[in-house]
């Protein structure tokens, strides 16, 4: 039963490839660097399904923080990198130091303030490995609402950026995928009923 932070901790840690996943990552050693998003969000809900084949992933999000050097190339050159080493994972790496500029927010100072500032509750998660390889787990607006799959806007988007995310909800189509999911808009509102 998933019920704490410790409990997705080790949810994670018995799984040997989001475990690869993560050292793989961890080479290149990225500062503030985190594995987010789907990479989380959807190995929960397809535990708390029952599912026993893993719903595929259309990327790996990957994030860090780097301020000094804030060009997109470089990303471009960490995902060859991560795809020279294996090349099966769909990669996708973002610096947190340049990603306010196309959310159209104030600058962040983290990677955990970008992880706080993505449209949706539950997908506002992150992972990563410490330096004695044991799993380090985020959650800005904590697990609650990913347990309990309940799909709810974070406060960035829940007032003038919420049709941002009613826009990202019609098109992830997530309940087709984890029937148990309540979708709720912007303003609150069930939507699946």
């Amino acid at each position: 039963m998933l019920e704490t932070t410790e409990d997705i901790n080790q949810l994670i840690m018995e799984d040997d490839w989001m475990m690869n996943i993560l050292k793989t990552a961890q080479k290149l050693n990225l500062p503030d660097w985190w594995i987010c998003a789907g990479f989380i969000r959807s190995k929960i809900w397809d535990q708390l399904h029952g599912f026993q084949v893993r719903t595929p992933l259309a990327d790996i999000d990957v994030i860090y923080f780097d301020p000094n050097n804030p060009e997109k190339h470089k990303e471009r050159e960490f995902e060859k990198k991560l795809i020279d080493m294996a090349p099966s994972i769909p990669w996708s790496v973002k610096n947190q130091a340049r990603m306010h500029l196309l959310s159209g927010f104030s600058p962040y100072s983290s990677s955990v303030e970008g992880i706080a500032k993505f449209p949706e509750t539950v997908t506002a998660l992150g992972a990563k490995l410490d330096e004695e390889g044991n799993v380090v787990f985020v959650a800005p607006w904590g697990i609650e609402d990913v347990l309990q799959m309940e799909v709810r806007p974070t406060s960035y988007y829940a007032t003038e950026k919420k049709g941002v995310y009613e826009k990202r909800i019609a098109s992830k189509n997530w309940q087709a995928k984890w029937p148990k999911l309540k979708i709720f808009n912007a303003d609150g509102i069930l939507l699946n009923v």
